[in-house]
């Protein structure tokens, strides 16, 4: 029995055994190089964990020889206790005593006031891999403040829930770059965060939110992962997921971010699962018949995708307490999948089916709509016509050329 045991494991994919050490663990190992008998800044939030679920903030609290000064509060600030959107306050960390400036209010780029004295800001937090979440905004953002003020960066890095492969939608168009849309990198961009960091440091693409200003490069230390490779997904590293906002309670969830998110700013048009158990993980509306949307979504043969049809109340939002029906979606093959697309999709089946069009039902998100595709030439297209096709090629344009650029940056095979 042993010996037919230890031949079934032999077959398991060498993934399953993979123990990622995330960025904060690889410092702890190398006896915090480069920020002993310093003055540091730390921006993080509840996710900027080790494996034993001890927060970056009391590990480099307690590190000898690490002077921790100050903290910096992302969106749903530096212990998670603000919900999403909502203005994040400063003040003083209640268990450590150190001083909390917010980025996320009115101030998003670091004040000279806030970095006086530090000599240099880490960053950790779990990305989600796609780039309307403000986190990374909020880090190129202290990164030019740092590069300012001659203050170095160190980002510790962790996995991208999506892996390091998945790249899809174009570049940011300038007229649209804003604090959901700060970089012009595709909006789903297959780096790692310290990866991303190295980017867009040495590309010029820090220019700060208006888009405006003259790009600038810091002084930048990216701390790698050991163990982490391209292919993994976040179920591969051997982590704890710990989520980095109240709507990515799992790391399948953030891959269904960039799934459902950019039909989600129509607010009123689609239930997405925000105020289920399910956040971005289906379509729902009081007015669609389930085996109707899923049979007319099958019919598209979409690569890599499969529907099953479901029925829930949503316990908030303006649904909240009445049964809705649609499809929940699921990836069958990820490789072959298109994740920003499948809302696409979902939309044309819904117009086909109901000739419901969100673009003039809620006409008042189209600006919110735009920043977050980093265009308008999606809602000018796909309005049109409710064809993904007619937009496909358009929203691809730009992978291949940026991942032949970004490939410069990879740190891990």
């Amino acid at each position: 029995m042993r010996r037919i045991l230890v031949l079934l494991l032999s077959l398991l994919p060498a993934c399953v055994f993979a123990q990622v050490n995330p960025g904060i663990e690889v410092l702890r190992e190398r006896g915090f190089e480069g920020l002993k008998g310093r003055r540091v800044g730390l921006l993080t939030n509840p996710s900027g964990v080790d494996r034993s679920l001890r927060s970056t903030v009391d590990i480099l609290f307690e590190a000898p020889g690490v002077e921790l000064k100050a903290l910096f509060a992302p969106e749903h600030g530096v212990r998670g206790d603000a919900y999403a959107g909502d203005k994040v306050a400063g003040g003083v960390d209640a268990k450590t005593g150190l001083p909390v400036h917010s980025v996320y209010g009115a101030t998003r780029k670091p004040t000279p006031e806030m970095l006086r004295g530090l000599d240099v800001v880490v960053y950790d937090i779990q990305d989600v891999g796609s780039r309307s979440y403000t986190f990374i905004s909020s880090l190129g953002l202290m990164m030019r403040a740092c590069a300012e003020q001659g203050i170095e960066v160190m980002v510790l890095d962790r996995p991208n829930p999506l892996g390091g492969r998945k790249v899809e939608g174009c570049l940011v168009e300038p007229e649209f770059n804003s604090f959901v849309s700060q970089y012009r990198i595709p909006y789903i961009y297959g780096l790692t965060v310290g990866e991303l960091a190295r980017l867009i440091n040495e590309e010029g693409l820090n220019r700060g939110q208006r888009g405006d200003e003259p790009p600038l490069r810091c002084r930048l230390t990216v701390v790698p992962m050991e163990g982490w490779h391209r292919s993994m997904l976040f179920a591969d590293t051997g982590l704890p997921w710990i989520l980095p906002s109240p709507n990515i309670p799992y790391p399948e969830t953030a891959i269904c971010y960039p799934s459902a998110g950019l039909c989600g700013e129509f607010y009123g048009y689609l239930q997405i699962g925000i105020g289920y158990t399910l956040p971005f993980g289906v379509f729902a509306a009081e007015w669609i018949d389930a085996d109707a949307l899923k049979a007319r979504l099958d019919s598209y043969h979409i690569p890599g995708t499969a529907f099953r049809t479901i029925h829930y109340k949503p316990f908030s939002g303006s649904c909240a307490g009445r049964l809705v029906h649609g499809v929940q979606y699921f990836y069958t093959d990820y490789e072959a999948a298109t994740l920003t697309l499948t809302q696409f999709y979902v939309m044309q089946a819904v117009y086909e089916l109901y000739h419901k069009d969100p673009f003039k039902a809620a006409a008042g998100r189209l600006s919110m709509f735009h920043k977050v595709c980093g265009t308008d030439y999606v809602s000018k297209t796909f309005g049109k016509s409710f064809r993904t096709s007619d937009i496909e090629a358009y929203w691809s344009k730009d992978v291949a050329s940026f991942c032949s650029v970004s490939a410069k940056y990879h740190i891990y095979d």
